[in-house]
């Protein structure tokens, strides 16, 4: 998806995109010069156009730029992870396989 209004807000940690009153986000945590994407949330009309990936992708993108090490403890970012192995990320020590996110 191109042209997105991703917005970043990051005194709320997290991206956000608005799209027909519906909004989606990806929340995380920068701790020990680390930035974890702790959960991705896509409201149920906007799933499966690629707003969880962008979001993402937009997060980590602005995380790399700012020399942080790439985690992730959402489940839907590890597995973004692993079909993006240029980003160099890994599951968090909070991660657990199966389990949604860090809600």
């Amino acid at each position: 998806m191109e042209n997105l209004n991703i917005i970043h807000e990051p005194e709320k940690q997290r991206f956000i995109l608005t799209i027909q009153d519906e909004t989606a986000h990806v929340a995380y945590r920068i701790e020990n010069g680390a930035f974890d994407i702790r959960h991705a949330i896509v409201p149920a009309p906007l799933e499966g156009k690629g707003i969880a990936s962008a979001l993402v992708k937009e997060a980590y993108d602005y995380a790399r730029g700012q020399g942080y090490q790439i985690v992730a403890t959402c489940a839907y970012a590890v597995r973004w992870l692993q079909r993006h192995p240029e980003y160099e990320g890994k599951p968090s020590d909070e991660y657990c396989a199966g389990n949604a996110c860090a809600l």
